[in-house]
């Protein structure tokens, strides 16, 4: 059986509703304008039904950072916060597929509000299946 405290203090979520959470160190997320700016601008694009992935290497730096955006055009704020919390979710789960120093910054559709959750786990997998094959091609 498994100590519900000691899985707290491994990092990993609880499903007892215990009062640790799961979260991203600073380190793995995206956080100046200047950073999500360079991604868009000179990095590549992943396009999904429910999302577009935009990705860049990054020269210095271990692991990927994530960045989310959402407009407004997506719908009310209970719904946008509702998307980037699953959002947030899926990437905590699949991060772990993508070793490569790279900054993703993912834009969900207005249609990701009604997505169901394994359909935003299949792209956020397969987009980063392909962020690290392009990634892994363009250092040969």
């Amino acid at each position: 059986m498994v100590n519900v405290s000691e899985v707290a203090r491994q990092g990993v979520p609880s499903v007892s509703g215990s009062s640790h959470r799961a979260t991203f160190r600073r380190a793995s997320r995206l956080l100046r304008h200047t950073d999500f700016e360079r991604v868009y601008k000179q990095g590549k694009r992943h396009f999904a039904s429910h999302l577009t992935v935009f990705y860049l290497r990054r020269i210095e730096g271990d692991g990927p950072r994530f960045g989310f955006t959402i407009g407004k055009i997506v719908g009310t704020a209970v719904e946008r916060n509702r998307v980037k919390r699953r959002l947030r979710e899926v990437v905590r789960l699949h991060c772990g597929e993508i070793a490569a120093p790279v900054d993703i910054v993912i834009h969900p559709k207005k249609s990701a509000i009604r997505a169901q959750f394994s359909e935003l786990e299949d792209e956020i997998s397969r987009a980063f299946e392909v962020a690290e094959r392009s990634i892994r091609e363009s250092t040969r």
